[in-house]
């Protein structure tokens, strides 16, 4: 299907034709009433459907976005919901994709777009680091660019290279733009509303094998916590979060990497140790305050991520870890990564990503004889 493109005067336009999708749109909000347990898939989901409910301009296009619902359903019914001008496929170009969302989100669009999967976005990157990145500073703040870059990733689903990277690096690297990625359902809606809200662009990571974990959550409490904290103007961006309180080592994990911090936590406290599990949620903006008041608490800590371990965030995290809580260190800081190899084929995933096994060997290795 070629993609509509919408001009802002257009989208206002279009705020009849969701109108005239309210009926329905109230029919799923009435089945999400009060607390259920629903996936990450499913919140990411409502998150978007709200988003587009509330503000016209808010538009989610990619390849096989549409009518299919995304290949992992992730936009399911929203082409149903609010048209095929609010919603729709595009051609397999991603350089394309990320091009024509930068033009709309230049002219007062909200452009929510899909990478499918992780190393799809490669062909893109030349438009995310050079205009994506840099259109507000290369017109002084005059242009801002309200856009969201959904990208799948990581492993855990038996996929192959180019289906699996973990790219958030690349991203972290590149000033200018903001890099989310969520670990918990609640956390799904939450963070990809306010990264929809946000007047600059987010590269939001979606940890592909958490998709189809569960959680119960109340989306209507979360969707008055979002309506509260934008008419406050306050919201948790950019904030990290205590997963498991602990007391004796620091675990510092994000994305697809805090449930396996979690089983390692769980772990260690049968064999005595109180580890305390920090996911980090934002990688741009860093929570410095919330990571270092844990490690200063408990003297030790492990980074785990599954991108490669050389010049990574994990290695960001290290090191400014290490320069502000050096005194409070008993031990070296060390990392669990995945290996600085190409991702595996799915037979040998098993040894790439960072397990259980690997985070209990490293905190064993945290100099705890002093």
């Amino acid at each position: 299907m070629s993609p509509t493109i919408t001009t802002s005067s257009e989208a206002n336009g279009n705020v009849s034709a969701a109108t005239a999708q309210a009926a329905e749109t109230a029919a799923v909000k009435a089945e999400q009433t009060g607390p259920q347990t629903i996936t990450l898939a499913k919140a990411l989901n409502a998150a978007m459907a709200d988003a587009m409910h509330a503000d016209a301009s808010v538009l989610v296009f990619g390849e096989d976005v549409g009518m299919l619902g995304g290949v992992f359903r992730i936009t399911d019914g929203l082409t149903k919901t609010f048209g095929r001008s609010r919603c729709f496929d595009t051609p397999l170009a991603e350089s394309g994709i990320v091009g024509m969302a930068v033009g709309m989100a230049m002219n007062g669009m909200r452009p929510v777009i899909e990478m499918q999967f992780d190393a799809f976005a490669y062909p893109a990157f030349e438009q995310i680091v050079s205009h994506v990145a840099k259109m507000h500073n290369r017109t002084k703040g005059g242009v801002k660019l309200p856009m969201v870059i959904r990208v799948p990733y990581a492993g855990g689903i038996g996929g192959v290279e180019h289906h699996c990277d973990s790219s958030e690096a690349y991203y972290a690297h590149t000033a200018g733009l903001k890099v989310f990625t969520p670990a918990t359902v609640a956390d799904g809606y939450r963070m990809l509303r306010e990264a929809i809200d946000s007047d600059d662009p987010v590269m939001f990571m979606e940890p592909k094998k958490l998709y189809w974990s569960k959680d119960q959550v109340d989306l209507d409490a979360l969707r008055a916590e979002h309506a509260a904290n934008t008419e406050r103007g306050t919201s948790s961006e950019g904030r990290a979060a205590v997963a498991r309180p602990g007391t004796d080592a620091t675990l510092i994990a994000y994305g697809p990497s805090v449930p396996t911090a979690l089983a390692a936590a769980a772990a260690a406290a049968e064999e005595g140790r109180s580890l305390e599990v920090i996911d980090v949620r934002s990688i741009v903006p860093f929570d410095d305050e919330t990571v270092c008041a844990s490690v200063r608490k408990t003297g030790r800590a492990v980074v785990i991520a599954e991108a490669h371990g050389f010049a990574s965030v994990a290695s960001e995290i290290v090191a400014r870890v290490q320069e502000r809580c050096f005194h409070h260190l008993a031990a070296p800081i060390r990392r669990v990564t995945g290996f600085d190899v190409p991702y595996p084929a799915p037979k040998l995933e098993h040894y790439y990503l960072p397990g259980v096994d690997r985070i209990l060997d490293a905190v064993d290795d945290l100099q705890w004889e002093n």
